[in-house]
């Protein structure tokens, strides 16, 4: 199986994102062994898509104001913007979609695939919202509640869960066809996922951090561990469906 994961911008942070999709940190058996595919605007590598099984989307920072209409004045944008960023992972979800690989989003990639369908951000979540969630030195924790009937409640098996946390925006509107699968005690969209899933592709996309809840000693948790075990599963489903037509 091979999964494709656009660069967060990071070599550190990357490997996490590596390790938590090989099982690595885990004694979950996987059917066959995970390996990643580096996707960039630099590496210009959109084609080796057509190779995966399946997409991560990144975290890392703000995608660009002009992808939901928003203003570039704000409180604590990033020191620059990184369009190309932006535009390369909107490619990729959109070729994902066209060839019906599963998709995961993951904090920055929740936002984009957000504004990707429509939707819009809070664009800084303030003081009192940043205590909670932003991070600053370290990432945060708090729990998070599960909308009855989602994929992500089936997939936890119960309503209340705790996650890390590391963001400073949120959803504001929901993009076309996604419906929230869990929120924050503040009411924060913490997960997406599609309203109706009749001839979509798997996506689900979380707020939080699964790739490196270790360091906060919840990588047992569903939403992480369990979260990739999910995402592996929904890859064989796809893979085996395709393989029957």
């Amino acid at each position: 199986m091979t999964i494709a994961l656009s660069y967060t911008g990071a070599d550190e942070k990357h490997s996490f994102y590596e390790t938590w999709l090989q099982g690595a940190d885990a004694d979950a058996a996987t059917p066959e062994p995970v390996q990643t595919i580096k996707l960039s605007a630099e590496a210009n590598n959109l084609h080796q898509l057509h190779h995966c099984h399946g997409l991560v989307l990144s975290g890392g920072l703000d995608i660009h104001p002009s992808l939901y209409g928003g203003s570039t004045h704000y409180p604590q944008p990033p020191a620059h913007f990184d369009p190309a960023r932006d535009a390369f992972e909107t490619a990729a979800f959109k070729q994902a979609m066209h060839l019906g690989i599963p998709v995961l989003g993951i904090c920055r990639g929740l936002q984009l695939i957000n504004c990707i369908l429509g939707g819009s951000l809070v664009q800084d979540l303030g003081p009192t919202g940043n205590a909670v969630h932003q991070f600053h030195h370290y990432d945060k924790a708090h729990g998070v509640n599960m909308e009855p009937g989602s994929q992500l409640a089936k997939m936890v098996g119960y309503s209340r869960s705790v996650v890390n946390s590391a963001h400073h925006q949120s959803i504001k509107t929901l993009g076309h066809n996604l419906r929230s699968n869990c929120h924050s005690d503040d009411g924060i969209i913490e997960g997406i996922e599609w309203q109706d899933r009749s001839g979509q592709p798997f996506m689900m996309a979380v707020q939080w951090h699964p790739e490196r809840m270790h360091l906060l000693h919840l990588h047992n948790a569903p939403l992480s561990r369990g979260l990739r075990n999910y995402f592996v599963n929904a890859i064989h489903q796809s893979t085996a469906s395709y393989a029957h037509h």
